[in-house]
């Protein structure tokens, strides 16, 4: 059941790249130039509120080295490579054991 979910998620997360890259392409070409949606901007779009408090939750829990360097460098990259990697992943995680070649059972 799990692998199911993780294989689902992964298909969602590759179909979602998928529409990022087509929307950034389609940007692109409109405007002449290259543009990337990048991981905040989409977060922005799909909850902002969330964003807002995740700094304060990130520096209490984890640290304030925590959200400087590294998140805000994370939150930068294009996220039609981050869902795709994110994908991939997933997809990975989920899928069926290769069955033992020559090992009795």
């Amino acid at each position: 059941m799990i692998r199911f979910l993780f294989r689902f998620l992964g298909l969602l997360c590759l179909a979602a790249a998928f529409i990022l890259v087509i929307y950034d392409g389609m940007k692109s070409i409109a405007g002449n130039a290259v543009y990337f949606t990048n991981v905040q901007a989409l977060w922005d779009i799909i909850n902002a509120a969330s964003l807002q408090s995740l700094k304060p939750l990130v520096e209490s829990k984890i640290g304030p080295w925590a959200w400087d360097p590294i998140l805000v460098t994370a939150l930068t990259w294009p996220s039609w490579a981050v869902l795709g990697v994110l994908g991939i992943l997933l997809i990975l995680l989920g899928r069926k054991k290769k069955p033992l070649i020559g090992y009795a059972r």
